[in-house]
């Protein structure tokens, strides 16, 4: 009965909340809508959390079993264990062994969220007036098991792969990555990785429709580099030229003033061009000069000044943690901070951190490369058969949307495959407003009416690059 009400219920959410926008007529495939949001409603009551009472493994339990039951065989699934989560590959034997197989990419856990901070228990999922409450409601439990029932789907319609078709979920993608590490290394011959935990469509703020969708084809290499001075300190009545907290301030100071060298990608590049429209009119102009110019000071000037665009347009190094002295009446004998830098592709973390070092323009001032659980990682390549299979899936569901481009700020599983050579592209199926992202944030929700389209998308894009 709960799945005829779910059903039900979204059936009602899409007709409300999509009358008028730009998008197709879903398919007929009411056990793999109420699937996907069920499943996603049971994977979010499960507490998938680093640390005591950590839940992924009971995730991965309960893929497996939609797997089996969407016709995976037993055999071809494996849930192995790490520290204290876990991770899942399955595998659908395609009819061409000699061809490299698709992967699909995803993770089980989610970040920390706290009850009391809620206005709904995190890890009680909610359906309410047309969004899916819970931790894990965008990143990323529902487009997980939208993947998990689109191939059951497929298996059901007698679809036949040519190439392997592999799903894998990590267990720790949200703290030390360590058994993304390891599903890349045993999938290093992967042709072709669809991270469906980035990427996505931006709905309008106003009136809900579709206004673009981007798919992303690089990340920023995240970076913690740690400023050390040591002194040796003394009494505070009796104040030195050198003081540890002064110095380390002194520099800080610099690298706060300093920008590195803008740049572009032909990934930004089309992004800039083609997003330039749904910005602000001065944001847009800026974003169309840049692509042009990337020296363009007065783009640069523009763009520099938007939090959210600074990110977009070149390496990014901010203080995050600064530490201090030890006594409230004597000289400080040490002074830290951390410094969090996210790179653009195609610097070594190496490289920048000299760049630092010579912006602090202080050999006292020591740098130590701290970072954990972050390798770098040049862009994947434009390929056309992924462009061509992206764009038919969207035209297929949301006829006459723009598909371009981008470039992620953020860390993902894609990190990984990608520097071990194979192409990684994240290309979510799920749509939301700018304003309605509120991933590792408070009140977490996604809005399930784009449920139906998200399986016809995925179904297409899936056969297109398995085939």
């Amino acid at each position: 009965m709960r799945v005829a009400i779910t059903a039900m219920a979204m059936a009602a959410t899409m007709t409300a909340t999509m009358a008028g926008g730009a998008h197709a007529a879903p398919m007929e495939h009411p056990q793999a809508d109420a699937q996907a949001l069920d499943l996603a409603e049971k994977a979010i009551a499960l507490r998938s959390v680093a640390g005591p009472g950590n839940q992924t493994s009971q995730v991965a339990a309960l893929y497996k079993a939609a797997l089996v039951a969407g016709g995976f065989a037993d055999r071809d699934i494996t849930i192995t264990p790490v520290d204290d989560t876990a991770y899942l590959i399955a595998r659908w034997p395609g009819s061409d062994p000699s061809l490299k197989p698709l992967v699909i990419s995803g993770h089980m856990d989610v970040v920390e969220a706290k009850p009391s901070d809620w206005q709904r228990d995190p890890f009680k999922p909610v359906v309410e007036n047309g969004y899916l409450f819970g931790r894990g409601a965008t990143d990323m439990k529902l487009d997980g098991t939208l993947a998990i029932a689109s191939l059951g789907e497929l298996k059901r319609e007698g679809y036949k792969p040519r190439r392997d078709i592999i799903i894998e979920f990590s267990g720790d993608e949200e703290t030390a990555m360590k058994t993304s590490a390891i599903i890349a290394d045993k999938l290093v011959n992967a042709d072709l990785v669809l991270n469906i935990d980035s990427g996505g469509g931006v709905l309008d703020e106003h009136t809900g429709k579709p206004d673009y969708f981007t798919w992303t084809g690089a990340e920023k290499t995240y970076a913690d580099f740690e400023m050390t001075v040591t002194n040796p300190g003394g009494h505070s009545s009796e104040p030195r030229a050198e003081n540890a907290i002064d110095q380390l301030a002194a520099a800080l100071l610099r690298i706060q003033h300093y920008q590195f060298k803008p740049e572009l990608n032909d990934l930004t590049r089309g992004y800039f061009l083609s997003a330039a429209k749904w910005e602000p009119a001065k944001i847009g102009i800026a974003m169309r000069a840049f692509a042009a110019n990337p020296a363009d000071r007065k783009a640069i000037a523009t763009l520099t000044a938007d939090p959210s665009m600074i990110g977009k347009i070149g390496t990014t190094c901010v203080v995050t943690m600064v530490n201090g002295g030890h006594a409230l009446n004597a000289l400080p004998q040490r002074a830290t901070a951390n410094i969090n830098c996210r790179i653009f592709p195609g610097h070594p973390r190496a490289a920048i951190m000299a760049e630092l070092e010579k912006v602090a323009a202080d050999p006292n001032v020591h740098f130590t490369d701290v970072s954990a659980g972050s390798v770098a990682t040049d862009a994947s390549p434009m390929r056309p058969d992924f462009i061509a299979a992206v764009d038919k899936a969207l035209n297929a569901t949301y006829p006459g949307v723009p598909v371009f481009p981008s470039m992620s700020s953020g860390a993902s599983d894609s990190m990984w495959f990608r520097n071990r050579h194979v192409p990684s592209y994240g290309a979510s199926a799920l749509f939301l407003k700018e304003s309605e992202n509120f991933s590792h944030g408070l009140n977490e929700r996604t809005p399930i009416a784009g449920i139906p389209l998200a399986i016809d998308y995925y179904r297409s894009l899936f056969t297109s690059l398995s085939h």
